[in-house]
């Protein structure tokens, strides 16, 4: 276990770019939203972005914890945050090879006192590289949350993705379908520009459910880099009714597989 930590859930996706960050801050915030003690870990070595969307400047660095080589996870709108971005210039590239980026995520989790979390929540990179292996490995997870778009070819990697944690038995708590639906701000047409009828096809084909919807709007992407995230920014929104309603969901399925408890293994 994790000190600290009462569960971990890993927010995942087979390929970037279909919103992953955005879901998992949101979720996050949601959650909390519901009454949990919520952090975040950023575990996009390469292409960090919680640290934007949590509204942190530039700069600020975590404070000194109580033991050598420990940290404080910074508090912003009420999570517990930590990421490389927090450590490092993000301007400047981490060109560093696979066993240092799964060393790194390693020391992030383990090294910061977290305080008391209900759930901690790792924004996981695209993929099934070092890192999900790691996770894997090393990490007692409670569930993951599978995002992707309609797109079949978004829909091909997150089978990879929901592939991946049950060949470690986690068990996936579900869908977010990301972009499903674009409405004109002009003439209210609405379409389904990535395709639609995604989400449930994968959710049927390997039996988990579509948590949620989530429509492509301008305000989603403009409040996450502004930092204050839909949660935040408008919390009696249509778009936060949504996260507040995947929030409940996975705090009913964390609160059924505390009993059972996941065994984690792993063989190359």
């Amino acid at each position: 276990m994790v000190k600290g930590v009462k569960h971990i859930v890993a927010v995942a996706s087979g390929k970037g770019g279909v919103g992953k960050s955005t879901v998992s801050v949101n979720l996050a915030l949601a959650m909390a939203a519901e009454g949990y003690r919520v952090g975040i870990l950023d575990a996009d070595i390469h292409g960090p972005s919680q640290a934007r969307m949590l509204g942190v400047e530039e700069g600020v660095r975590p404070k000194q914890g109580s033991v050598e080589n420990s940290m404080l996870p910074m508090e912003a709108h009420g999570l517990q945050a930590m990421s490389i971005a927090f450590m490092v210039d993000t301007r400047e590239p981490m060109v560093w090879r696979g066993p240092m980026v799964a060393g790194a995520f390693q020391q992030l989790l383990t090294q910061t006192e977290w305080q008391d979390l209900d759930v901690l929540f790792i924004d996981m990179p695209p993929g099934t590289g070092d890192i999900q292996l790691t996770l894997a490995q090393k990490v007692p997870v409670s569930g993951a949350v599978i995002v992707t778009t309609p797109q079949d070819i978004a829909l091909l990697d997150a089978r990879k993705g929901i592939e991946m944690f049950r060949k470690v038995n986690v068990p996936v708590f579900g869908v977010v379908e990301n972009m499903s639906l674009h409405v004109c701000s002009r003439c209210g047409h609405s379409e389904p520009i990535f395709g639609e009828g995604g989400g449930e096809l994968i959710a049927g084909e390997y039996d988990t459910q579509v948590l949620g919807r989530l429509p492509l709007t301008l305000s989603i992407r403009e409040q996450a880099d502004g930092g204050k995230p839909s949660v935040i920014a408008e919390p009696e929104g249509d778009v936060a009714k949504t996260f507040r309603d995947i929030a409940r969901n996975v705090a009913a399925q964390l609160a059924k597989s505390r009993s059972e408890g996941p065994s984690i293994s792993f063989s190359e």
